[in-house]
């Protein structure tokens, strides 16, 4: 097991959310050994408490001092009023995890009222798989922990997908149609990276403009996929005003994108490694509390950044760049950037191997900068 970045609350319940197979699970039942686990993915437990949800206090024994642990609370958001009542009246601590909000949401049930912290929990990143990252490897399978388990990555990714679909997608009724869904998936695929045009997007996979929409908010409501927004504070330009697109996991979207003979690899791997990045970005971003949000930044006439992180740490630009050849063209939107916005700190982070500058502009090998973020971040 992995030594994870995050670092729950020593005293106050919360809630952990995370994408399927991001190790949830794994990572509470490791780091509470003594906690009362209850899986609601176990028959009995989920029928039981369904049924009537006030005998979760009959599974907790009498003057019970540690922490209790429901596993997928989502399967039984009215659960929560009674984790409420629970909190109130004994004083109990609980982790509550997740792969989705969307049913809570949806019941119109709060998430206890502020008496439980959010926390999110991502793929692994670079600097805890320390010696066994291998960029290569996360670019083609990427960080889900069980792609550095299992003896075929590629198969696991492809029984990933299929466990969405079957499991979190029909068993929550959040789709009737399967094989839409199916090839919606495909043809979103083909955004990731780019400015988010759905009705293109609907023409793709033939279905109407109304379902592609709700089937982004499906995404982004089991937290495998994300828009980033434009970054607009005090633009002394004219702007795009769409979103970009990303799925969660580079290896996620390597297996989501059909390659044919017309596909240029460097195209789909230039995508990889920008999905590489913005997912260490979030994950750092999260655990270490910095506060950040996290934009693209792009003109009218396409002069673009990747991305931007504004917070009260400052502003950071990072553009991303598989090729280990840098022309003076590459850092066109960095230089326009900084222009616009002097004191922003900006990366160009690149295949190459040596650390070099162009201005105010620093320029990093990808390999060395992933494992050093939390430090770039913090600064």
């Amino acid at each position: 097991m992995y030594s994870r970045l995050i670092e729950p609350p020593k005293d106050k319940s919360f809630f952990l959310f995370g994408p399927r197979g991001t190790g949830k699970t794994t990572w509470v039942r490791s780091k509470f050994t003594k906690a009362l686990y209850l899986d609601l993915l176990e028959a009995e437990v989920f029928n039981d408490l369904l049924a009537n949800p006030q005998r979760l206090e009959n599974f907790i024994p009498k003057n019970f001092n540690n922490w209790v642990i429901i596993d997928e609370v989502q399967r039984i958001p009215e659960l929560l009023n009674e984790v409420h009542r629970l909190i109130e009246k004994n004083k109990y601590k609980f982790i509550l995890t997740g792969s989705s909000a969307r049913k809570i949401r949806r019941k119109g049930i709060n998430l206890l009222a502020g008496r439980a912290l959010s926390y999110h929990l991502y793929p692994l990143t670079a600097m805890e798989l320390a010696d066994d990252f291998d960029l290569n490897h996360s670019l083609s399978y990427g960080h889900l922990p069980c792609v550095y388990t299992e003896k075929d990555p590629r198969a696991y990714l492809e029984s990933y997908v299929k466990a969405y679909l079957e499991e979190e997608v029909q068993q929550e009724g959040l789709t009737r149609n399967l094989g839409k869904f199916s090839r919606f998936l495909e043809a979103a695929s083909f955004s990731q990276g780019a400015i988010l045009n759905i009705s293109s997007v609907a023409r793709d996979c033939s279905i109407e403009r109304k379902v592609v929409e709700s089937y982004f908010s499906i995404l982004e409501d089991l937290l495998i996929a994300y828009r980033i927004p434009v970054f607009t504070k005090r633009a002394k330009r004219r702007m795009v005003n769409h979103p970009k697109f990303y799925f969660f996991d580079a290896g996620l979207y390597c297996t989501l994108r059909p390659a044919g003979p017309l596909d240029m690899p460097e195209e789909i791997g230039g995508h990889a490694i920008e999905t590489l990045f913005l997912q260490e970005l979030t994950a750092i971003n999260a655990y270490l509390r910095l506060g950040y949000n996290i934009f693209y930044w792009m003109t009218s006439n396409n002069t673009e950044v990747d991305f931007v992180l504004y917070g009260n740490k400052g502003i950071l630009a990072f553009e991303i760049k598989r090729t280990a050849k840098i022309s003076s063209t590459m850092l066109k939107g960095l230089k326009a950037f900084q222009k616009d916005y002097p004191k922003a700190k900006t990366y160009f982070i690149y295949g190459g191997e040596r650390v070099l500058r162009e201005g105010n502009i620093e320029i990093l090998p990808i390999k060395d900068t992933l494992k050093k973020l939390p430090e770039i971040l913090s600064h």
